[in-house]
């Protein structure tokens, strides 16, 4: 299950600056996972993009890097096999993965049920503009994984992921 936030801020707005969280979409769809923003960069000054993702099992992302962006995980529910620069490793809930700017990385939801992880992205501008340009914009609230429409269309994402700074790895044909 996603968690529900409660946009609480305590601290006045600086001046110049708006209130992102009643204006932005913040549940997409995206190749088996649900993606739900807690916080977008704008809303972080600009800092981090804090992402929890629900991954139907066999859902992931497929090998990709990313210039100017670190990435992290932190498994709160199930099992996901993740690959960093080459390396493997399993991750399981109480498990943190760290991808350091510019790495190859890719993971998989390996559990029999869904995953659940936080996504930490830092600026996170990249991953704010891919996500919400590549994903299906789903119900505020939904857990639900929608039926799926065949096969992604590979072009498409690769084109949307080069557009936000994002290079997807896509195996040559056999």
């Amino acid at each position: 299950m996603i968690h529900q936030t409660h946009y609480t801020d305590s601290f006045p707005a600086r001046e110049g600056t708006r209130d992102m969280t009643a204006t932005r979409h913040r549940t997409w769809h995206l190749l088996g996972n649900i993606l739900k923003f807690h916080a977008f960069s704008a809303e972080t000054g600009g800092r981090y993009a804090l992402v929890e993702a629900l991954s139907a099992p066999g859902a992931g992302a497929p090998p990709n890097r990313h210039a100017g962006e670190d990435e992290a995980f932190y498994i709160l529910e199930g099992e996901y096999a993740f690959m960093v620069d080459g390396d493997m490793r399993r991750a399981r809930a109480g498990d943190y993965v760290r991808v350091p700017d510019g790495a190859l990385h890719a993971f998989t939801c390996v559990s029999e049920t869904p995953g659940r992880m936080l996504i930490i992205n830092a600026p996170g501008t990249v991953h704010d503009r891919f996500f919400t340009e590549a994903g299906e914009p789903l119900p505020e609230g939904a857990t639900d994984f929608p039926a799926p429409k065949g096969a992604p269309d590979i072009p498409a994402l690769v084109a949307i992921a080069d557009r936000a700074g994002v290079r997807i790895e896509v195996p040559a044909p056999a």
